[in-house]
């Protein structure tokens, strides 16, 4: 029996995020990179108890990541947050009461050149999939079929080296609203 979907949110706060949810690559390495912005609704104001996941192939161009790169409390276990020793290819960000996130991860490979994106905010039925592209790879196939409106959307800005803007829109008009992939559920 299939069962109506409930909105995803605001819940965050509890078991979700953990301490350096936002430190992807290792703490030091000198190939990190800042990406950050604002994550809005269809007004345009900011949305304070979004949730972010990030999701990336290594420099390398390996997919897996690196599992059990969070630490937990040895006497009663709860997650106390990353090694900060390992990529993990893996993130995950709350907004914060400005509606901004911030995530420090090592540059993506040439052929899968963007950070996967997951959205999860109040009034969503289900979660959003987007991706994040670095500059000078608008000619990866993704980007190539859209509009240079649309594609606008899912590359992100360099602010100065090493630090790009990405913002969210979840709604708006054509030109504004963030390019969200579908996947097809139904497989």
């Amino acid at each position: 029996m299939i069962t109506p979907s409930q909105t995803v949110g605001p819940f965050y706060g509890y078991a979700l995020p953990f301490a350096r949810g936002g430190e992807i690559a290792p703490a030091g390495d000198p190939r990190t990179v800042t990406v950050h912005g604002v994550v809005r609704d269809g007004a345009g104001e900011p949305v304070p108890d979004a949730l972010l996941e990030f999701w990336q192939a290594g420099p390398d161009g390996r997919r897996t990541g690196a599992p059990g790169s969070l630490r937990r409390d040895p006497a009663g276990g709860a997650v106390v947050g990353r090694d900060g020793l390992v990529f993990t290819g893996f993130g995950r960000v709350p907004t914060d009461a400005d509606g901004h996130y911030v995530v420090r991860t090592l540059p993506p490979p040439p052929d899968a050149p963007y950070l996967s994106v997951a959205v999860f905010a109040r009034g969503l039925l289900h979660h959003l999939h987007t991706r994040a592209y670095f500059p000078g790879h608008e000619d990866d196939a993704l980007l190539a079929a859209l509009p240079a409106r649309r594609r606008a959307t899912l590359v992100a800005r360099e602010e100065s080296a090493g630090v790009h803007r990405f913002d969210i829109r979840i709604q708006g008009s054509d030109a504004e609203e963030t390019v969200f992939l579908d996947f097809d559920r139904s497989r």
